[in-house]
């Protein structure tokens, strides 16, 4: 949402964030510390929620993005509508109504993730900006208005760069939670390793240690102030996405498609299993290729790895898709009339 603040107060909208974790305490959330550590690390968060309601009444609108709070009951949201007499909008850029049993914490982590949660933001709120139409069709069937709105970038951040790159560079950019995503290529990616000579940057998995015989793998930690760099860093992205104990098909089905977006913005070609809303963004062969069998991967990428032609023009025609569709600028607009529209409906 902080793309959207200086946009927003163009459409005379103030966008005040107040986020749950901040940027350090997110690392060290998912840094291995112990459970009793992580207890200790939520207390300033709380406090801070709490401290919050006192300031309720200086808004005119509650807008949150997924929850309040990525643990328990809607208990904030609730205490801050109620208390600022305020309407809400939820936005849902995830399908975070599909319950799953969390790949870090089994199902403790699923219990205190409080999955009923989102079905009744849904139910209380006066609109529900959602990232895919998959996502909008279920908010509607619980009776609530939607509104898609896609995922979008800064195109004037996300850019393209010259690429200087001895060797082709695939890249992958994820968390703990997706990177089982990126293990089913692993096959992949060592059957290409017998043919051709590429690095494997993987962003993320929140792994030590990462092994793929045969590939050159530099892993690194994801850093938000070096997000775009690894991005642009790229020669070819891929955007794996399967079904897993974690990841059901309804789950999947309500991803954004953020990736392709940010590869479309940067201009890096990528390969993508075409599920959900994938299937419709970008232009398949033409911005990116689309894989659903091993060996369409395998083709995929081969084809990029040795035609540097290929690369640039795919990343070009991705460029030109990301201006015309997914620009943040594009979307401010569609925001703040939502946002003015819902305030219009309880005046």
């Amino acid at each position: 949402m902080e793309q959207y603040v200086d946009l927003l107060r163009e459409h005379g909208v103030e966008l005040d964030i107040r986020p749950f974790l901040d940027s350090r305490q997110f690392v060290d959330f998912y840094k291995d510390r112990g459970l009793a550590g992580k207890i200790i690390g939520m207390v300033q968060p709380l406090s801070r929620r709490i401290a919050g309601i006192a300031g309720v009444g200086q808004y005119d609108l509650l807008f949150v993005q997924r929850e309040a709070m990525f643990f328990g009951p809607g208990i904030f949201e609730w205490i801050y509508q109620k208390a600022g007499n305020l309407p809400m909008i939820l936005d849902l850029d995830d399908a975070t109504y599909v319950p799953y049993v969390s790949p870090s914490y089994g199902r403790a982590g699923s219990f205190f993730k409080f999955f009923g949660k989102t079905d009744n933001l849904i139910r209380r709120s006066d609109l529900v900006v959602c990232g895919n139409r998959f996502i909008a069709e279920y908010v509607e069937s619980k009776g609530a208005k939607a509104l898609v709105i896609p995922t979008v970038v800064d195109t004037e951040i996300f850019a393209p760069v010259e690429k200087t790159n001895e060797i082709p560079v695939i890249g992958w950019i994820g968390t703990h939670s997706t990177f089982s995503f990126l293990e089913t290529l692993f096959p992949v990616l060592e059957k290409l390793a017998k043919i051709h000579r590429f690095k494997m940057r993987i962003v993320g998995a929140g792994k030590n240690h990462i092994s793929i015989e045969g590939v050159e793998i530099e892993n690194l930690d994801w850093n938000m102030d070096r997000e775009i760099e690894d991005f642009q860093s790229f020669d070819i992205g891929v955007y794996p996405i399967t079904v897993s104990s974690s990841a059901n098909e309804q789950w999947i089905l309500g991803k954004s498609g953020f990736k392709a977006i940010q590869y479309l913005a940067v201009g890096v070609p990528f390969v993508m299993s075409p599920v959900g809303v994938c299937a419709e963004i970008g232009e398949a062969n033409v911005t990116h290729f689309n894989a659903v069998s091993p060996e369409d991967w395998y083709n995929s990428l081969s084809s990029l790895i040795l035609d540097a032609g290929l690369r640039k023009t795919m990343g070009a025609n991705g460029r030109k898709c990301s201006l015309e569709h997914y620009s943040v600028s594009m979307q401010a607009s569609n925001l703040a009339k939502a946002m003015k529209s819902v305030l219009r409906g309880r005046t």
